[in-house]
């Protein structure tokens, strides 16, 4: 099941958001490689400052999403706040091959 993770960031994050990213980065690599990351971007103000992140995620079912969310440095290092997750099917001309 394919789902779309829009996180917005808690107010004043941007600190906690850079010591985590490696974190965050690193399991998002480890995701893809995987298959169970597709998408990923930052969400970004007006300046071009960081606030948010929307993600495409490919899991079997929600164990496996809630799964990921409990280890996810931006949740586990207080970095997303408000957090809305859609289920989704990725068209075929994005799907991967």
């Amino acid at each position: 099941m394919q789902f779309i993770v829009t996180a917005y960031d808690l107010p004043d994050a941007l600190p906690r958001r850079l010591e985590v990213r490696q974190k965050h980065i690193d399991l998002c690599n480890d995701m893809k490689a995987k298959g169970t990351m597709l998408y990923g971007a930052a969400l970004l103000d007006d300046d071009g400052n960081m606030k948010g992140s929307m993600l495409v995620l490919d899991f079997p079912g929600d164990a496996e999403l809630d799964a990921y969310l409990k280890i996810e440095p931006y949740i586990t290092g207080k970095v997303w706040g408000k957090i809305d997750i859609l289920p989704c099917k990725v068209g075929p001309s994005f799907a991967q091959k």
